[in-house]
């Protein structure tokens, strides 16, 4: 059986801010943005990974969720700890240093981590964890 990694969902609250973020200060390109209905999704990606997405999606969209719920969502994504994501790059320190300068919230800077990685982290607007880990 094979298996691959086709989109990965991460929630926004500001679909602008989001595509900036995704967009022009980590570089990835916008393969698809869709409204319905006052929210938008806007899919993302790196153009070296054609075949592996990232949907920002507005947390209000599932209709499986209660208001209640929908509320925890804002909530957990306004402290930083409802979603993340783990990306990789070859080159992590100049991959800090672009986002820094770019007015990416830093959260951590390039460590080697005691579990053998070395990486570095930042929110997105949403408050979504990225952390970048270093390719060797």
């Amino acid at each position: 059986m094979k298996i691959t990694i086709h989109t990965s969902f991460l929630p926004h609250d500001d679909p602008d801010a989001s595509l900036a973020f995704y967009r022009d200060t980590l570089g990835f390109e916008v393969r698809n943005d869709v409204g319905f209905d006052g929210m938008r999704w806007i899919t993302v990606g790196s153009a070296d990974q054609p075949g592996t997405s990232i949907v920002l999606t507005p947390p209000a969209a599932d209709p499986g969720i209660t208001d209640d719920e929908r509320r925890t969502i804002v909530e957990m994504m306004a402290k930083g700890t409802y979603a993340g994501i783990l990306l990789a790059a070859a080159d992590l320190d100049g991959t800090f240093e672009k986002l820094q300068a770019g007015g990416a919230e830093v959260v951590q800077e390039p460590t080697e981590q005691p579990y053998g990685t070395r990486d570095c982290a930042f929110r997105d607007p949403a408050g979504n964890l990225v952390r970048i880990q270093e390719l060797r």
